[in-house]
């Protein structure tokens, strides 16, 4: 396998990483940011508040984006074992 194709599945697996991962990311990240206004506004200092909330908003999306989730991963996957003779050549 020469460098350009290491590089370029590597580049491909991680772009997928950061995509399937950016959903549950940014529910956390609103989710955390409405639970610390909240905190401010209320004065109330509690460091366990936002972990249920985060936990169902992340819980949502994933049965919400799942699938797709799951069809994205089968699919580089798919991709990856199909060329996987190419590999062994290059």
């Amino acid at each position: 396998m020469s460098e350009d194709v290491a590089v370029t599945i590597f580049r491909e697996c991680l772009f997928l990483a950061i995509k399937v991962a950016a959903p549950m990311l940014l529910v956390s990240l609103v989710i955390g940011l409405s639970i610390s206004i909240f905190q401010t506004v209320t004065s109330i200092q509690e460091q366990t508040l936002t972990f249920v909330p985060k936990f169902l908003g992340i819980v949502l999306v994933i049965v919400l984006a799942g699938n797709w989730i799951m069809g994205e991963i089968v699919t580089l996957f798919t991709n990856l074992c199909s060329n996987f003779s190419l590999y062994i050549q290059s």
